[in-house]
């Protein structure tokens, strides 16, 4: 990762950790060079996570790193996902990493995942929201001393304002719902959004450093619901068919290696199907 506020807490005793790969201006090349070789050889390989919203400097030391190290170990995933729907996404990966997947499978079942991560906030404004397609009718509203509104932005964007008729449109599978307050009260989204979205529990979190820059403002509650059972993820991961990249020869799933992002000729984005009543 490159946020320890990222690393969310595992949910067993079996979910390892995470590296955070620090920025520029905290950590020199050299030493970065000299982290990122050790987990190599600790680990033998290295999937890194990082939102699209990475400052470009920090990006570029990823890239170098990989660049220099001359290494095809090393998996560098660019996400559009929010803060808190990437450190939910980053903690399942972390929670197969210790099946019998293969680090290719691993990394490329980030995309496959995601699908079925619901990430959104409730906010004050969406004067500054850019992330998502938003209304002039919306932004007008926002004017409005009050206002609130609901937005989803994974799998599908989607915004309401509270007070409405419109719901946000929930997971039609057993989820978990992490919640992250910024300075905005969170009972709507504990009160009324868990029950509407059927979630098995909730989990209050702390609000990623980025959140407000993503979201457009600081009066926020990021949420994201998520499916929690390693069994389930294993299931989901393990019915899609292994494929070997033509490329490096890394396993993955899916229509695009998560190592070279090499893409496979004849493949279809994999989608599997899961009911409410998975666990």
């Amino acid at each position: 990762m490159t946020s320890a506020d990222l690393v969310l807490p595992p949910t067993d005793r079996q979910t390892p950790t995470a590296a955070v790969l620090q920025p520029p201006a905290h950590q020199s090349l050299d030493a970065a060079l000299a982290e990122t070789n050790v987990l190599l050889e600790r680990h033998g390989f290295l999937v890194a996570l990082y939102p699209s919203s990475l400052p470009a400097a920090h990006e570029h030391r990823l890239h170098m790193v990989r660049s220099v190290l001359e290494t095809d170990r090393i998996a560098l995933l660019k996400l559009d996902l929010p803060p808190l729907g990437i450190a939910v996404l980053t903690r399942q990966l972390r929670q197969l990493s210790v099946c019998d997947f293969s680090a290719g499978v691993i990394a490329s079942a980030a995309r496959l995942l995601s699908h079925y991560v619901y990430a959104g906030a409730l906010l004050n404004s969406v004067t500054k929201l850019d992330r998502i397609p938003v209304s002039l009718k919306s932004h007008a509203k926002s004017w409005m001393p009050g206002s609130q509104f609901a937005v989803l932005s994974n799998p599908e964007p989607q915004l309401i304002k509270l007070g409405g008729e419109e719901k946000l449109t929930g997971p039609e599978f057993a989820t978990q719902l992490a919640v992250a307050a910024g300075q905005l009260s969170s009972s709507w989204v504990t009160e009324t959004l868990a029950p509407a979205w059927q979630v098995q529990g909730t989990q209050e979190v702390g609000l990623p450093t980025a959140s407000p820059g993503w979201w457009g403002t600081p009066k926020v509650v990021e949420f994201a619901a998520f499916l929690p059972d390693v069994s389930v993820l294993y299931q989901l991961v393990s019915s899609v068919r292994i494929e070997q990249c033509h490329w490096c020869g890394t396993q993955l799933i899916g229509d695009r290696c998560g190592f070279c992002s090499a893409p496979v000729a004849t493949a279809a984005e994999p989608h599997a199907v899961l009911s409410r009543g998975a666990t």
